[in-house]
């Protein structure tokens, strides 16, 4: 028998209610999360690396990092800068 036969037919344990009263889903927003908005996109590997190395070296999450680079460029075409 597979060890991992009976996974499927166990209930979660998790019965709390969300934050507005709904009942609890398979995945819960980790509260981190709860009021943002994800935004991505494609880069060469080259600029991944760049902006891992550049956070790394500066003590930075790559999330900060991106937040601050959005803030330049919102800046440079005369929008106000939001922050993280």
């Amino acid at each position: 028998m597979n060890r991992f036969a009976n996974l499927a037919d166990r209930q979660p344990k998790n019965d709390l209610p969300t934050e507005h009263g709904a009942p609890p889903t398979d995945r819960q927003t980790p509260p981190s999360r709860v009021g943002r908005k994800a935004i991505s996109g494609y880069f060469s590997p080259e600029l991944s690396l760049a902006m891992h190395t550049c956070a790394r070296r500066n003590g930075l999450s790559l999330q900060d990092l991106m937040a601050e680079a959005f803030d330049d460029v919102l800046r440079k075409y005369g929008e106000s800068p939001i922050g993280s």
